[in-house]
């Protein structure tokens, strides 16, 4: 045979090929079947879970009279007066106010006393450390129905100036509210940022005390920056608790001069029919505040959701 002619290529059998590169590869379609799989359930699950809101939010831009004769099924009848009704019936001019009233101080309350009490539980070593951060959870385990009676006999009974509440008391009252939603939201709070804290490196805290500074100084100027992204994980979530709220706003306050937005979904219901239509809209806007909370704190959200994941 001379350089310049083709040589054959020996071909190798099916059974000599290596076992661990087939195996390899069999393995490696086994996993892309798995995560299509566990992509496709998760669509679903996705679809499911957003349809009754997507749902809601197109009817919200319908005529409940075009709905009433072709039914919620049909397409069209597509109108903005919904919101302009919504907006002018439920008053949400006011109620926000009063929503924002109550939510705004109390999540600023409970993240401030929670950093309080995660601090000293985190950082300091007595007899009762872990019974203080059990009391202050303690609040989230009691079902608010069980402590309905006595907090509304409570608040009977203190006396506070008429200047601060119109009925004397802290019945009827921001204040009142406010401090029922601080009390039970707390210890949560508490409870996240001091598991956070306990993995703040302590030499950075040594090395504070060797420089002169105090307690307060270690917590204003250590503590509290490096909790920024807890803190906005929480606050994210507060918001939306307490702004979503009606069970106490129902109990303690008794004018409706003073109800939470959350009230206002009354005030959209008919005495003999509801248009359901004009009620999807309330609920949209009743949702934009917590939304745009969300969207704007949502990188903070989910670094404060991922702190630790990889830790230990």
């Amino acid at each position: 045979m001379t350089a310049g002619s083709d040589l054959p290529v020996a071909s190798v059998p099916t059974s000599q090929k290596n076992p661990a590169t087939t195996s390899a590869r069999s393995q490696g379609v086994g996993k892309k079947k798995g995560n299509r799989g566990i992509q496709v359930f998760l669509a679903v699950v996705g679809l499911i879970w957003i349809f009754p809101v997507a749902y809601a939010l197109l009817n919200s831009f319908r005529d409940y009279a075009y709905t009433a004769k072709n039914g919620y099924l049909s397409f069209g009848g597509f109108t903005f007066a919904n919101y302009k009704n919504a907006w002018q019936q439920a008053d949400f001019s006011h109620t926000m106010l009063n929503s924002a009233i109550i939510t705004i101080p109390a999540v600023l309350l409970t993240l401030f006393l929670s950093c309080c009490v995660a601090f000293v539980v985190s950082r300091f070593s007595f007899k009762f450390n872990l019974a203080l951060l059990g009391m202050f959870t303690a609040a989230n385990l009691l079902p608010p129905q069980a402590l309905l009676i006595p907090v509304y006999r409570m608040f009977r009974a203190i006396e506070v100036p008429f200047w601060l509440s119109d009925s004397g008391t802290l019945l009827n009252s921001y204040w009142g509210l406010i401090l029922v939603n601080v009390a039970f939201q707390t210890g949560f709070c508490a409870f996240v940022l001091s598991n956070y804290m306990k993995t703040l490196p302590r030499e950075l805290y040594e090395s504070a005390v060797i420089d002169g500074a105090g307690v307060l100084r270690q917590f204003f100027t250590i503590t509290l920056p490096l909790c920024r992204p807890p803190l906005a994980a929480l606050a994210t979530l507060e918001v939306t608790w307490i702004y979503n709220e009606f069970f106490w706003a129902t109990v303690l306050l008794q004018s409706g001069d003073k109800f939470p937005v959350t009230s206002s979904i009354n005030n959209l219901r008919g005495q003999f029919f509801t248009d359901n239509n004009l009620v999807a809209a309330g609920s949209v806007v009743i949702a934009l505040p917590t939304l745009i909370v969300f969207f704007v704190l949502q990188k903070q959200f989910v670094a404060g959701l991922t702190l630790g994941a990889t830790k230990g």
